[in-house]
């Protein structure tokens, strides 16, 4: 988490002069997503501590992270080159996030059940 606020204030102060608005905003939709799912893995580490199905856990902070390499990790790229196949990482990382809160909820849910 510490690293996504130090790229957002980097952003909003550093890069301010010299990305254009479209990159800024590419830049801070990286950081906001970057600490969302920083912020989510927290809250997985700390309720790994009740949850039995490893496996799952496992999987689901896998996928977060990869999605913050990949999702928040080629916006930043792309804000900062400006090279538009940098983008294409972008939905792959998507589907990550979306498989890391998928394989919590089916954690959680294997967990009740036992």
């Amino acid at each position: 988490m510490i690293l996504a606020v130090a790229l957002g204030a980097f952003g909003a102060h550093a890069l301010k002069a010299v990305l254009s608005v479209k990159q800024l905003q590419t830049w801070s939709t990286a950081t906001d997503y970057h600490f969302y799912h920083a912020l989510g893995l927290t809250g997985l580490g700390i309720w790994s501590e009740r949850l039995k199905s490893s496996q799952f856990v496992t999987m689901s902070g896998l996928f977060l992270m990869l999605g913050i390499l990949l999702f928040s990790g080629s916006l930043y790229l792309l804000a900062l080159t400006g090279i538009t196949k940098f983008g294409m990482m972008t939905p792959v990382g998507g589907i990550f996030f979306m498989l890391g809160w998928f394989f919590w909820i089916v954690a959680v849910l294997k967990d009740q059940k036992s």
